[in-house]
């Protein structure tokens, strides 16, 4: 097997070497041998599906919020198994929110309980892992690395009595060598979805018998013309079967019915809201950096890379209709790397940031949090209610949680860095598509250590 899928990610440290990443990246050309240090990864945000509490992840930091007791949270590892050591690429919170996952490139999966915070479960992964999802009902985690196989971890049953040693993830299904980029359960855990780099969304039924596969196929969702960078599933009332819902490098937003695979529904987002080059001009065709939908799918929240505009959506599902409500301008160097929001806030919370670029003079990671209030579930509100972009002193927790989540209260005033943190951004997710491109000595160097020539 050849190693078609190498999850890269090769941005610089300043905007000279992003320039020249981001020249590789046009080239379809990515440099062998970058050092570790010039790996970037966007920050990431999760909100507690009843606003309890906020998660920010920037490099290998895991940063918590309570909002409910207006004070940091200090993580408690109970599971005997290490701290994280490299960039977190997912994070995510159970639909209850009893549990919460965090993994990435240092190959461990992390399990929290979130009441009181403490780590129950730490999985080794014998590759990245690159998407992380947990089951409605709390008994699974599922999670993928960069070589495209989903991997199961119990937390009920017989899996419970294992001991620390023993608790290791289950292989169930396989993307053939494609990096996936995102997983989901469907709310009622019948299905879960996949989405990787080579356009294709796949829909596996999700079997009772969990741990011994997932071997058959619902349906396949194709038409996206570029990598799929996120997905989330609707139930609108009324509906049985519900609707899956997925952004792309292809700078559209599309409408699924995922039982059959049939396209409803298409939106050009990109040529609607447009994003800004690092140049300054109109890019028409920037990918969805991220997707955020109520369960119910009344509110879908567009992000693009290097945009300062997050879109709106208007769904009509009944017709298969998908369009964009209302562009929601954010200031001039804002650009949301995630965004997130819980079950019951109107509310949609949006970071920015990256790893490996520090401050200067700071040790810290720039990271910036912003907030938009006054979301609409009847897009039609939007004609008379704007959004809102909450000033820091209107967020929930305030400086308290501005000074946790962001590390900093003064980040407003680094444009610079947050600039050059969003330009390596976009090259490093650019790179995370592209296959790494080696010299035939290097390759062959490489293939010698690849885990299926071990001898077992």
């Amino acid at each position: 097997m050849e190693e078609t899928a190498e999850f890269v990610s090769n941005a610089g440290e300043d905007s000279a070497s992003v320039a020249a990443v981001t020249m590789d990246v046009d080239n379809g050309l990515i440099e062998d041998d970058k050092s570790k240090d010039a790996e970037v990864a966007p920050a990431l945000i999760a909100v507690h599906p009843f606003e309890k509490s906020v998660a920010v992840a920037v490099g290998f930091e895991l940063r918590l919020f309570d909002l409910e007791g207006n004070c940091s949270v200090s993580l408690v590892d109970d599971s005997g198994g290490p701290s994280h050591s490299d960039a977190i690429r997912a994070i995510k919170f159970g639909a209850n929110g009893r549990l919460f996952a965090s993994a990435g490139d240092d190959k461990l999966v992390k399990i929290w309980a979130t009441n009181p915070w403490h780590c129950i479960r730490t999985v080794s992964a014998e590759k990245r892992v690159s998407a992380v999802a947990i089951s409605h009902n709390g008994h699974y985690v599922a999670f993928a690395d960069k070589f495209g196989l989903v991997w199961l971890i119990g937390l009920e049953g017989d899996n419970a009595k294992q001991s620390n040693n023993d608790k290791k993830a289950v292989m169930i299904l396989g993307h053939y060598c494609s990096i996936i980029t995102r997983l989901e359960f469907s709310p009622d855990d019948r299905f879960i979805a996949s989405a990787d780099r080579d356009f294709k969304i796949r829909v596996t039924v999700f079997p009772k018998q969990s741990l011994k596969g997932a071997h058959e196929i619902q349906s396949f969702c194709l038409g996206h013309t570029d990598f799929v960078s996120c997905l989330a599933f609707a139930y609108p009332s009324g509906c049985a079967n519900g609707y899956l819902l997925s952004g792309s490098g292809d700078s559209t937003v599309r409408l699924w019915d995922f039982i059959s695979g049939v396209l409803l529904a298409t939106c050009e987002v990109g040529a609607k809201v447009g994003s800004l080059e690092p140049n300054g001009t109109e890019d028409a065709q920037s990918p969805i950096s991220d997707l955020c939908a109520s369960s119910d799918g009344s509110i879908i929240a567009v992000a693009l890379q290097y945009s300062n505009r997050v879109a709106l959506l208007s769904c009509d599902f009944s017709n298969g209709n998908l369009s964009v409500a209302k562009v929601v301008t954010l200031e001039e160097n804002y650009f949301p790397t995630s965004l997130g929001s819980s079950s019951l806030s109107k509310c949609l919370w949006m970071v920015m940031g990256a790893s490996n670029l520090p401050m200067p003079g700071s040790a810290q990671l720039p990271t910036r949090l912003r907030i938009i209030s006054g979301l609409r579930k009847d897009p039609s509100d939007y004609h008379c209610h704007d959004p809102i972009i909450l000033e820091d002193n209107e967020v929930p927790g305030g400086q308290k949680l501005l000074s946790e989540l962001q590390g900093s209260l003064d980040v407003t005033k680094e444009e610079a860095a947050l600039a050059a943190a969003a330009a390596a951004v976009k090259a490093s997710m650019r790179n995370m598509m592209i296959k790494k491109e080696y010299t035939l000595e290097r390759r062959e160097m490489r293939k010698k250590n690849r885990n299926d020539r071990k001898i077992k």
